[in-house]
């Protein structure tokens, strides 16, 4: 397996990127631009989604890695629980809810399989690797 030097070569980070476009995209228009209450709210979600996956990376341990990547796993949901409210007060249109909807959820599942993986691996990180040569 390759090593990630930059969580920016993460698929998941990548996909969580194009979510939060999409959600940038879909409330920056209509009606849901002028919801500053839920408007906020989902693009903090969407946001949230990338963010913990760079800063889970950034932590160098799995377990720490992991513990960030359900963040974000949840922040993903929070943006699909939230595209529901959107569409049933006429913001969006199922055809858009649809499309973010889905991509939220291909995020979720890479998340999921990104957890999986980082437990099942033996490496844990460069920082547990320095401290058990300095013993």
């Amino acid at each position: 397996m390759a090593t990630i030097k930059r969580f920016e070569e993460i698929k998941v980070w990548q996909e969580a990127r194009e979510l939060a476009k999409m959600v940038y995209n879909a409330t920056s228009q209509g009606v849901l631009a002028k919801d500053f209450g839920l408007k906020e709210q989902i693009q903090r979600a969407a946001v949230s989604v990338g963010s913990n996956i760079a800063e889970g990376f950034a932590r160098n341990g799995n377990k720490e890695f992991v513990k960030f990547l359900w963040i974000a796993k949840g922040s993903a949901t929070e943006v699909q629980s939230q595209l529901y409210t959107a569409m049933d007060v006429g913001y969006i249109t199922d055809a858009e809810f649809k499309t973010i909807y889905e991509k939220a959820e291909s995020c979720n599942l890479l998340i999921y399989r990104f957890i999986r993986s980082l437990r099942s691996s033996e490496y844990s990180g460069e920082r547990y690797k320095r401290m058990v040569e300095e013993v």
